[in-house]
Order: structure tokens, then C-alpha cells, then sequence
């Protein structure tokens, strides 16, 4: 429902002033009134913009951990993974994790690492099907593969998982250990099952 109705705004989102995210500036818009006299409601307002300020300054403390665990002695780990997650994303996992915790009122910090560690399992497989797909475009720049290549895209892409699994046992959580495990493992099979698919398709086409 976040991700593809503009037109509904649950009332706990409900508030202004997003602060920007990832380099895109989500510039607190308000409703405002159309000038459309066919228009009496005020317009939309994207529900993205109102998670991100509902969950405030703890958007900036994730991207603070995304960048300090992204780095390493291998130069191209971090300069390749920046090019992806500085790319303009909405973050949209890392936000849905916070307003989860702020949901059951959690005081600690490990939502922190929780949220960095969604983000670098959607980003890891972001460089995996650009390789798997044969992409040349991701997010309207140019997709890492084309960069550096393809072997280097698909082993940033284990670091940034291995990463993240990192900072799920640093939490101490072993059920959220699980649960991410899983989804992991759940996105590699449907990724084999397309890729499957879409071979099966090409030999019966030749």
C-alpha cells in the first residue's frame, strides 16, 4: 500500500517536514490546493515522504551505518557499492524497518543495524541481476557491471550480503536472524526461477 497508492495517507503518517534521504531531497511538500477548478481535494501526497519523516533522525543514523560498514581495504568495495546505494533510491526497506520499531515503541539501537542490513541485501541483489539480466541501466545510470565489470559487480554483491549477516548477529536477535535468512534465500529462488523461465523460453524460441 506505500508503494503504489499516493492517494491514501494513513493518519500515523500523516506528518510534515521529511528530511532527505540517500541524496534525494524529499523536500517537505504540503498538500496543497489544485488550481484545477475540476479539482476540489488537495493534491496527493507521496506516502515515501511522509514514512521519512515519521521516522525523523534515525534515517541519517542509518545512512551513517550503510556508509561505515560498506567500507573496506579493497578500494573497489566501497566505491563500487557507493555507486549503487548513493544512487537515488527511496530506501523504501530501511524506512518500513524503522517505523516498525518506532511501531512497538523499541528504545535501543539495533533497529540501526537491522535497517542498514535490509538495505545491503536489496542492494547485493540489485548487482546480481544486473549481472544475471545483462542490464545496462540502473536507476538511470549506468548499471555497475557495465563499469567494472561483471565478476567484481557479483563479489561487491557478496560482501554487501555478507555484511548484512554481520550486522543481523551483532544484534543478537537469532529469530530476526532467521527471518532474514530466509527471505534471502526465498529472493535466490525466485531469481533461479526466472532466470529457469527465461531460459526454458529461449530454447523453445530457437
Amino acid at each position: 500500500l506505500l508503494v503504489r497508492s499516493s492517494s491514501f495517507i494513513p493518519p500515523f503518517l500523516d506528518r510534515a517536514g521529511p528530511p532527505s534521504l540517500n541524496g534525494a531531497k524529499y523536500g517537505g511538500r504540503q498538500a496543497t490546493l489544485s488550481t484545477n477548478p475540476l479539482e476540489t481535494g488537495p493534491a496527493p501526497v507521496n506516502p515515501v515522504e511522509r514514512l521519512a519523516a515519521l521516522v525523523g533522525a534515525d534515517v541519517q543514523a542509518v545512512d551513517q551505518v550503510i556508509h561505515e560498514r560498506m567500507t573496506s581495504e579493497t578500494a573497489l568495495i566501497p566505491q563500487l557499492g557507493a555507486h549503487l546505494v548513493d544512487s537515488g533510491g527511496k530506501r523504501l526497506r530501511p524506512l518500513i524497518t524503522l517505523a516498525a520499531a518506532q511501531h512497538h515503541r523499541y528504545a535501543g539501537r539495533a533497529h540501526l543495524k537491522l535497517a542498514a542490513a535490509v538495505e545491503f541485501i536489496h542492494t547485493a541483489t540489485l548487482l546480481h541481476d544486473d549481472v544475471v539480466d545483462e542490464s545496462a541501466l540502473r536507476r538511470g545510470r549506468p548499471a555497475a557491471n557495465t563499469i567494472w565489470g561483471n565478476k567484481p559487480a557479483v563479489l561487491v554483491g557478496d560482501f554487501l550480503f555478507s555484511r548484512a549477516f554481520q550486522l543481523m548477529v551483532e544484534t543478537g536477535s537469532p529469530p530476526v536472524l532467521g527471518v532474514l535468512a530466509n527471505a534471502s534465500a526465498i529472493i535466490a529462488e525466485g531469481e533461479d526461477r526466472k532466470s529457469t523461465r527465461l531460459n526454458s523460453s529461449h530454447v523453445a524460441l530457437s
